[in-house]
């Protein structure tokens, strides 16, 4: 059974409930497992442009234990969860183990590549947007053949995001991850902890849906604090 387009539409209005979109999907050439072993036929990426979704996460973690360990993902689960349990899904999220490889699905969704800095360049919203989550189907979904997409990195001469950082933690050799987490924790971090890193802000597209220094400032907490 091919799902239609208009489950499609009707998924995409109870993702906007609380500030998710659909990123794109796609039909798997052969059957694919989930963690839990479950074949899928098919594939919808859920995720976030801008800072959409922050407002209807912090009502619902003003409700919770402040000593949810990952908030964002706990939320994030439960709000993609009960979406695929109403249109006959399962839910899938990026930190699931084994991890199933949700930039790959993105590129192929999407059609995007990597920026300089391993986040996925997006011709709209630059490099401010996230997947949160994606519906396994066991059935074929009717989606849009996705047409090709401009990658504004290669068009970008400065490279300004590879510049900004005081301690240089990305360049074309890849991500300096130590000197990055050394950085953030220690006694000049200050400007990276309170309204994120300077290498991405520094970005030169995308920059209205760039995420609230508050919002730069969680996650880059959330690193800080979970990394070792």
């Amino acid at each position: 059974m091919i799902l239609a387009r208009g489950m499609i539409e009707e998924i995409t209005a109870a993702l906007a409930a609380d500030g998710l979109i659909l990123r794109g999907g796609f039909v798997f050439p052969d059957v694919e497992n989930a963690p839990d072993g479950a074949a899928a036929r098919s594939v919808l990426l859920v995720g976030q442009a801008g800072a959409a979704p922050w407002p209807h996460f912090m009502r619902w973690r003003a409700q919770q234990p402040q000593t949810i360990a990952n908030p964002l993902d706990t939320w994030s689960r439960q709000v993609i969860g009960n979406v695929a349990e109403a249109f006959g899904a399962r839910a899938v999220s990026p930190s699931d183990k084994p991890y199933l490889p949700f930039q790959q699905w993105a590129v192929r969704a999407e059609g995007l590549k990597p920026s300089p800095l391993g986040i996925l360049m997006h011709p709209r919203y630059g490099l401010w947007h996230a997947y949160r989550g994606a519906l396994l189907f066991e059935d074929e979904i009717a989606v849009p053949e996705q047409a090709e997409t401009i990658h504004l990195c290669d068009s970008c001469v400065d490279k300004p995001c590879l510049k900004s950082c005081p301690v240089d933690a990305y360049s074309r050799a890849g991500f300096a991850y130590q000197a990055c987490l050394a950085h953030v924790r220690g006694a000049n971090g200050e400007p990276c902890r309170s309204g994120g890193c300077l290498d991405r802000n520094a970005c030169p597209y995308g920059t209205e849906y760039r995420y609230p220094p508050e919002i730069q400032a969680f996650h880059m907490a959330s690193f800080a604090r979970a990394a070792s």
